[in-house]
């Protein structure tokens, strides 16, 4: 194991961290782009600093690594690429408008790779979790999930699955019953899912707009 601290929405911290791999076990096989960062507030308060820092964290910095570490993998002929998307990146919410569309923009750049790299023995795989048990989420989303009885998992089991993704080669891999039933409905029939998110729009401002 080789721990490599850096800020990864920076050109350097990218560059010293494929470097560093590379010094170490001769090539990079497999990246998994999982960092990410979230601000649950409703967008009219959201400060221009977290819409960036978002983007920055969550889209910018998962496409330039993967560019960092593609033209070995196609010298190759051999590699994979994994991108830790979330069912809001499907599924958009309220209270979460730029965390979605980081996710909408992730899940697109795997979908339009995937495409690109067909044929050249690199593949790309999207893993799309439901709310999963961690620092990451804020105490007001914990509050909100107590109160709604939302589904949350173990870091551990969702881990678990983007191996077995790995190993077996999966395309697109969407976490939790009925999240993924729920991506298919809004693919088809967004609207329908407009009329039954609407009732937890009031639910959704009183704790995006609680202290965290």
């Amino acid at each position: 194991v080789l721990v490599i601290t850096a800020d990864l929405t920076r050109a350097f911290g990218r560059a010293r961290a494929v470097a560093e791999m590379e010094r170490r076990f001769g090539g990079i096989d497999l990246l998994i782009n999982a960092a990410g960062v979230m601000d649950f507030t409703e967008f009219a308060s959201q400060s221009p600093e977290s819409v960036e820092r978002i983007l920055q964290t969550n889209v910018l910095a998962p496409m330039l690594l993967t560019r960092a570490v593609l033209p070995a993998m196609l010298a190759r002929g051999s590699g994979r690429i994994v991108n830790l998307g979330s069912i809001f990146g499907s599924i958009a919410f309220a209270a979460f408008s730029t965390y979605s569309a980081s996710k909408f923009a992730l899940r697109g750049f795997s979908e339009a790779l995937r495409r690109e790299l067909a044929g050249t023995g690199v593949g790309v795989t999207y893993v799309a979790p439901r709310a999963v048990k961690t620092p990451f989420n804020p105490p007001a989303l914990y509050a909100m999930a107590q109160h709604t009885k939302m589904k949350m998992d173990d870091p551990k089991w969702v881990a678990n699955k983007v191996v077995e993704a790995v190993e077996k080669g999966r395309k697109d891999v969407y976490l939790g019953f009925p999240e993924r039933l729920f991506v298919g409905i809004n693919a088809l029939l967004p609207r329908l899912v407009d009329k039954a998110l609407h009732g937890q729009i009031e639910i959704l401002r009183k704790f995006a707009g609680a202290k965290r």
